[in-house]
């Protein structure tokens, strides 16, 4: 069963996964435009990651209705299924051009914006809800960063960069 605070775990780790693989992508490449939109990425990851774990803190647990816990699980089962979220389910090594790495981060943003979307029907705090559409609107803002940067660095091998 995923509690409220399972579900919160998995946002945490889901942000902490993206800013370290950001953090780490940026010691492999030298274009330092992508290093740029790489190290604001991992920001932007950090600050989710703090704002679900303030979330997390003000929680309150005996409110939880239990049947509201238990669609929640099933749902999220459904949905989730084996995937982990994990972004270092990646070999990285083998990526060796540009519009390939983007690729991946293209779809960890798809993967991130498709877990809080699910999230929304099950909040019911006002200021929280604008917050995570706020989350959801910045994940949207890093897709198209990426694309804009894809189209720009197409065909361009990472060694060359």
């Amino acid at each position: 069963m995923f509690s409220v605070h399972e579900i919160l775990d998995l946002a945490i780790q889901l942000e902490k996964n993206g800013e370290s693989v950001y953090r780490n992508a940026v010691d492999k490449v030298t274009n330092p435009d992508l290093v740029s939109l790489l190290i604001w990425m991992a920001d932007e990851e950090a600050n989710h990651q703090r704002w679900f774990l303030e979330v997390k803190k003000n929680v309150e647990t005996h409110s939880i209705n239990p049947f509201m816990a238990e669609m929640t699980r099933q749902v999220f089962e459904g949905i989730l299924g084996d995937k982990s979220f994990s972004h270092r389910d990646v070999d990285f090594s083998s990526v060796d051009r540009v519009d390939d790495l983007i690729g991946i981060f293209l779809e960890f943003e798809k993967d991130t914006i498709l877990f809080y979307e699910t999230l929304i029907p099950f909040i019911e705090e006002e200021n929280t809800l604008e917050n995570i559409k706020k989350i959801i609107d910045e994940e949207k803002n890093h897709i198209k960063k990426l694309q804009d940067f894809r189209v720009d660095q197409t065909d361009v091998s990472l060694a060359d960069d």
